[in-house]
């Protein structure tokens, strides 16, 4: 095989395990990859799927070599590109950054003006995901990440924990009883919470224990759209401390954080691009930035 697009185009079905999925992966529509799929088929005489049913595609042994291979040629390049960006020293150019709506909405994109202003030849690309976005993989540059990075080629700094407690509207508290004295004694109180379908978040799961379902009278998935509707009045919302003290509209619904929901605030890049003069431009300003705000953060300063 000569052609490294076959490869790719094996490896982004593989991983997506379908050509809807795949598609977008390669920057082509549905069709082209249906017809270059089964071009490479014929070509070497051999399937590389099973087709099932659903529109899943599902790798054969031939298909999990080729993909294998591919995966092994793919960390190569990005090896390359990532030494070759981590020597880098111009303060000019594309530089990625992987943040949370809620970050992005409240904090961030101050700091990110002030680094504008300091470096105006460096264009930021923000990617607002709540999934992490893999680094090794070029998908991001820099994250802000709410956990201590596991991986082992990554490199980074703790920046502050992250406190949480129970926000709503002033008039809301005047009219259901006023404040919350401690966060088990939320019977009778309307909340804001999450998605049904929404595991694996730790505010979430909280609620999931600590409320009765029939209290959740409004459910979203956005963090930033449930301070929106407790700002509203509709109920109590589980809110960073560094989102609710800062949104004019909300107050503490309970005065102290919960404890127990203590996280963090990381700032991550790969190892191999921390010499990069763009990244540790955004480390000095950014993060810093991000330091002088502990206090809010860690729910010791109210706005």
């Amino acid at each position: 095989m000569e052609d490294w697009n076959e490869l790719r185009l094996v490896l982004a079905v593989a991983r997506a395990g379908s050509l809807t999925l795949a598609a977008p992966l390669l920057g082509i529509d549905h069709s082209t990859v249906f017809r270059r799929l089964n071009a490479l088929e014929q070509r070497l005489a051999v399937r590389v799927f099973e087709r099932l049913p659903g529109g899943i595609y599902q790798l054969t042994l031939a298909g999990e070599r080729m993909a294998a291979a591919a995966e092994r040629m793919e960390d190569e390049a990005l090896a390359l590109a990532r030494d070759i960006a981590g020597a880098d020293g111009r303060l000019s150019g594309r530089l990625r950054v992987t943040s949370s709506e809620t970050l992005a909405y409240s904090r961030l994109t101050t700091h990110l003006a002030a680094f504008r202003a300091v470096h105006p030849g460096i264009v930021v690309e923000l990617a607002i995901e709540n999934r992490i976005l893999s680094l090794s993989r070029r998908e991001a540059d820099v994250a802000l990440r709410p956990i201590r990075p596991k991986e082992g080629d990554l490199w980074g700094r703790k920046l502050s924990s992250v406190a949480w407690t129970l926000f709503a509207s002033q008039d809301y508290l005047d009219v259901h009883g006023g404040m919350i004295e401690c966060p088990d004694k939320l019977d009778g109180r309307a909340m804001v919470g999450w998605e049904e379908t929404v595991g694996g978040i730790m505010a979430a799961d909280w609620l999931d224990r600590n409320v009765p379902a029939d209290n959740v009278v409004y459910r979203t998935n956005s963090l930033v759209n449930q301070s929106v509707a407790a700002r509203a009045g509709i109920g109590l919302a589980l809110l960073p401390c560094y989102l609710g003290d800062g949104e004019p509209g909300l107050v503490r619904a309970l005065a102290e954080p919960i404890e127990e929901l203590a996280g963090e605030l990381w700032i991550v890049t790969h190892s191999d691009l921390k010499g990069t003069a763009r990244v540790r431009a955004f480390f000095d300003v950014v993060g810093e930035g991000l330091v002088r705000e502990r206090e809010l953060f860690e729910g010791r300063r109210h706005l």
